[in-house]
């Protein structure tokens, strides 16, 4: 792969590493990682991913309550209840059908995340644009 295309699209670990980063910036205050990752998601991604939000109360602001990515065979699912609270998913789908869902921590979301995005870049030249273009913010 040249230099120049810092989007993973095989595999390289390197520049898988350099998506998480990436997607990680903000993961010291978890409220501001879950909203910038919702949004990178939704800008980079957005026929593969739902953000789900919702008032916490009746003024305040839609927080995101829900991530799910949708990603070859698999649905990682992100949910923020209450503030700092935080329970990472991932399912694997067949048909449409959820064969087996299982909790992870956020490392291994992330790292799952990070795969797939690599995957679907490699199947689609519209999501690795898009993928470059999160990388180069």
């Amino acid at each position: 792969m040249p230099p120049s295309d810092p989007v993973p699209t095989g595999g390289d670990s390197l520049e898988l590493d350099l998506l998480a980063s990436s997607l990680r910036a903000d993961s010291s205050d978890v409220r501001a990682f879950i909203e910038g990752l919702a949004v990178k998601l939704e800008e980079a991604i957005p026929g593969l991913v739902r953000v789900q939000r919702a008032r916490s109360g009746l003024r305040g602001p839609k927080l995101v309550r829900l991530i799910a990515v949708d990603a070859g065979g698999d649905r990682l699912e992100l949910t923020c209840e209450g503030g700092d609270r935080v329970q990472a998913r991932r399912a694997h789908v067949s048909g449409g059908i959820t064969l087996k869902t299982e909790a992870i921590d956020i490392d291994e979301w992330m790292q799952a995340l990070t795969q797939a995005l690599g995957r679907e870049a490699g199947r689609s030249e519209q999501i690795r644009q898009s993928l470059e273009r999160l990388l180069l913010q």
